[in-house]
């Protein structure tokens, strides 16, 4: 059987990374701004080393005995990642040091290295050395295996090069020093060296400077960054036996422990020092990666920005909903009609006015929610706790599996227990990653459902930087399939009946969405026009991506918008020649997920929390729902065909995979993601003018 085009995932997530350091290095984006897009290239490159690069290891380390259930060769893409990741970062360092650099000097702001400072300077960061740094540095003299400290996963270190004074032999000895970055700011600010301007120096060199005192006896000879990452896997997926919250309480314990998945070193250091440190921390040449002077670059993200406002990104303040948030209770718009909400472009405020309403309304008894991912200080979940003093009925389903946020769900969870709210924990073997709520009403003595579904977690803290659609509604179509599946994760027992109009991973989800497709291809068989658009944020099972490419071979035209993970390789001829695929990586981050089935009347929108990747549509409980509103039917297609004409912020995903600019044939510069922003102030202008003039209406009769 001939095997079909396909990237692999994690060679795919790369490339989608590296849109992430194409905005660092765009002239078109603020400064500050293009620091922050170096922050979150940084921050993703963590994860991705400690959680999918770990698991390749994992499966290199098992060997053969993996190799027959596996499509890949798991030493192949590992050795295709570094190789891919030492390009990367020395196009970061490059960034960093040839561009970012000189235009933060041209805006008055120095990052100053120890040998350019002044004789004030000099004195400000030994006495800060002193004052603030020198009870946490944790020095330790190498000697062999025999002394190997422990180093914490991600903090960053100084491996040193040193002589003892009174050795006649000037035998080479290591040491190590921890950077307190934990304790203190990376960017300290110093006394200016002329006025007006500001001077900044990391908080690593205030410690190369500062370490002879350490090693009073020594002299050193140089200094060296290193940071170790850990594997952050908890290996807990598919647990079906034990109380899973409490192994989940003790792999988090463990996590910080886990073995090695990356070291990365300054690529200045000698050959003999990086070979010393591989053989005392027991690494091998798949366990190291280089990288510029600094490390731990994610906290860019701290870069102090001095009241420059000129400098970021133009204010898009979040839209106001008038007709849900300037209302004594929500529940009677949503009850007249559908509205959608599409944040950042929307505020968020009638998310939480949702659950405040219902907290508060006496007519409310129950409220269900499902919570993947919690904000911090959430509006939302202090709601439903203050629901259930006040008597309602509260049932929050919390996945203890989200990565990264278990500790959070486990809080909030044991918050919402002891308040009395009833709590459901993860499910043995799944991940539960619909996003729905819904709350019973009664009105006029008989029972009425309110619910939102998102393409987004109920997070205030993500709403604000995440570009999710979703829908507040009291279609009965709609939320009397929701009910079930919130009664399938609260008793466990499969439903009775089908699924109509919700599609529900585990519940013949997959198997709805291939019947889609080919009803496309019947339509282009018959000779009219079959059309699939697809948006989401990661494109990677086999079995999907091979009915795509039959669809492109029987004339189909399809659309994607990945903003991830693309492992399909659109416009090969005879293959994937209709097919055409961007990525669109701006200042919101993509995570709609929006599918669109055939053309004019027979048009079929849908909105979904899944991506089609493996574990989404095998191994996760997912909703796609559709939109029946047709003014938001049109308002999300219009919005797509923005982002589709986006000649600034859109990339090509093809067989070439250098991710290239899309340009169009337009010569009008548009950037989705500000005319979208645009486009929505424009219909909440329109729906209040319609409204002042029908009370106006009403009242001059």
């Amino acid at each position: 059987m001939k095997r079909i085009p396909y990237v692999h995932r994690d060679v795919s997530w790369l490339s989608f990374n590296y849109r992430v350091l194409q905005e660092a290095k765009d002239i078109n984006v603020p400064l500050l701004e293009r620091i922050k897009f170096l922050a979150i290239y940084s921050s993703n490159l963590d994860e991705f080393f400690r959680v999918r690069v770990a698991g390749l290891k994992n499966l290199v380390r098992i060997g053969k005995k993996t190799k027959k259930e596996l499509d890949f060769e798991p030493q192949e893409v590992l050795r295709k990642i570094l190789k891919i990741v030492n390009k990367q970062q020395q196009e970061f360092s490059h960034i960093f040091e040839n561009m970012i650099i000189p235009d933060l000097k041209k805006n008055n702001i120095n990052i100053v290295r120890r040998k350019h400072l002044n004789e004030d300077q000099n004195k400000f960061i030994e006495d800060y050395f002193n004052d603030h740094l020198l009870p946490f540095v944790q020095p330790v003299l190498l000697v062999g295996k025999k002394v190997r400290p422990f180093l914490n996963n991600g903090a960053l270190y100084l491996a040193l090069h040193l002589i003892q004074k009174d050795d006649k032999n000037e035998k080479a000895q290591y040491a190590i020093v921890k950077i307190p970055s934990d304790h203190t700011d990376r960017f300290i600010e110093l006394p200016p060296r002329k006025e007006g301007k500001k001077d900044i120096i990391l908080l690593d060199d205030i410690v190369r400077h500062s370490v002879r005192w350490i090693f009073p006896g020594f002299n050193v000879l140089d200094t060296y960054s290193i940071k170790l990452t850990r594997d952050a896997e908890l290996y807990i997926d598919n647990e079906y036996s034990g109380d899973l919250v409490d192994k989940i309480k003790l792999s988090l314990n463990k996590r910080n422990i886990g073995p090695a998945s990356r070291l990365v070193y300054d690529r200045e250091i000698p050959k003999h020092f990086l070979d010393y440190l591989m053989d005392a921390f027991d690494l091998n040449k798949y366990d190291i990666l280089e990288e510029g002077r600094y490390h731990n670059n994610s906290d860019f993200f701290s870069f102090p920005d001095f009241g420059l406002i000129h400098l970021k990104d133009i204010p898009l303040p979040p839209l106001e909903i008038a007709a849900l948030e300037d209302v004594d209770s929500i529940f009677a718009p949503i009850k007249e009609k559908d509205h959608f909400l599409h944040v950042p472009y929307h505020s968020y405020e009638s998310v939480v006015k949702f659950f405040e309403d219902a907290s508060e309304d006496p007519n409310v008894t129950h409220i269900k929610i499902i919570q993947y991912r919690v904000a911090k200080d959430s509006r939302i979940m202090s709601a439903l706790i203050k629901a259930v003093k006040l008597g309602k009925q509260v049932t929050a389903f919390i996945e203890l599996k989200a990565r990264f946020d278990e500790k959070a769900n486990l809080e909030w969870g044991e918050k919402l227990e002891k308040a009395g709210a009833i709590v459901h924990y993860s499910l043995p073997g799944l991940k539960v990653h619909s996003k729905m709520a819904i709350i019973r009403r009664i009105e006029k003595g008989k029972p009425q459902l309110y619910g939102y579904l998102s393409t987004g977690n109920f997070h205030e803290g993500t709403a604000k930087i995440y570009s999710d659609m979703g829908i507040f509604t009291s279609d009965k179509r709609i939320l009397s399939e929701a009910i079930r599946v919130f009664s399938y994760l609260e008793t466990k027992k499969i439903p009775k009946k089908p699924f109509k109009h919700l599609m529900v991973g585990q519940f013949q989800m997959k198997e709805r969405l291939i019947a889609a497709i080919e009803q496309e291809i019947k339509m282009a068989k018959k000779g009219k026009k079959g059309f699939i658009f697809l948006k989401m944020n990661s494109l990677q099972d086999n079995e999907m991506i091979s009915l795509l490419y039959k669809a492109s071979q029987e004339g189909v035209e399809i659309q994607l918008i990945i903003r991830g993970i693309c492992s399909l390789v659109p416009g090969i001829k005879g293959i994937s020649e209709n097919i055409k695929a961007i990525s669109i990586v701006d200042r919101f981050l993509e995570h709609a997920r929006v599918f669109i089935f055939g053309t004019s009347e027979r048009q079929e929108v849908l909105l979904s929390s899944a991506d089609w990747m493996v574990r989404n549509l095998h191994h996760r409980v997912e909703t796609i729902f559709p939109i029946f509103d047709p003014d938001t039917k049109k308002i999300i297609v219009d919005v797509l065909k923005l982002q589709l004409s986006d000649n600034m912020k859109s990339r090509i995903i093809d067989v070439n995979k250098n991710n290239s600019y899309f340009k169009g044939d337009s010569d009008f510069v548009l950037r989705s993601q500000h005319e979208t922003y645009f486009y929505l102030k424009r219909i909440l202008e329109e729906d209040a003018l319609k409204k002042e003039v029908v009370e106006d209406e009403i009242n001059d009769d």
